[in-house]
């Protein structure tokens, strides 16, 4: 009989050049027929990537540390405890511009795709 359930021990470990570490516990790098994805972040003291548009709703609960959001030209910033849910479609960048790393959880629907986040140059 098949388990109706799936433990995730070994999350893929996203390849990054920016000293960001990506650990997808759930998602299109492990299951092809992701409909969510579900990865564990650490974003180092300065880091930061381009503004993007992505064509899913991103939900981020920060667990340690400070995040820095710009969406529609506005700076929101959250810390441990407070979260955010991004529509799809919203122009948004990501950064932690503060001295310590920010570690948090990333929830997208549907699941996180390169072809889906539109990043700028």
């Amino acid at each position: 009989m098949k388990k109706k359930y799936t433990i995730q021990k070994t999350p893929f470990v996203v390849p990054t050049t920016d000293g960001k570490v990506i650990e997808e516990h759930f998602g299109l790098a492990s299951d092809n027929n992701a409909q969510v994805s579900i990865a564990h972040m650490v974003a180092p003291a300065g880091w930061s990537e381009p503004f993007q548009t992505p064509e899913f709703d991103e939900y981020t609960y920060i667990i340690k540390g400070k995040k820095q959001f710009i969406i529609d030209d506005e700076i929101i910033i959250l810390q441990a405890g407070e979260s955010i849910k991004i529509n799809k479609n919203t122009r948004v960048q990501y950064s932690n511009p503060f001295t310590t790393a920010c570690e948090y959880i990333a929830i997208c629907l549907p699941a996180f795709s390169m072809d889906l986040v539109n990043r700028e140059d």
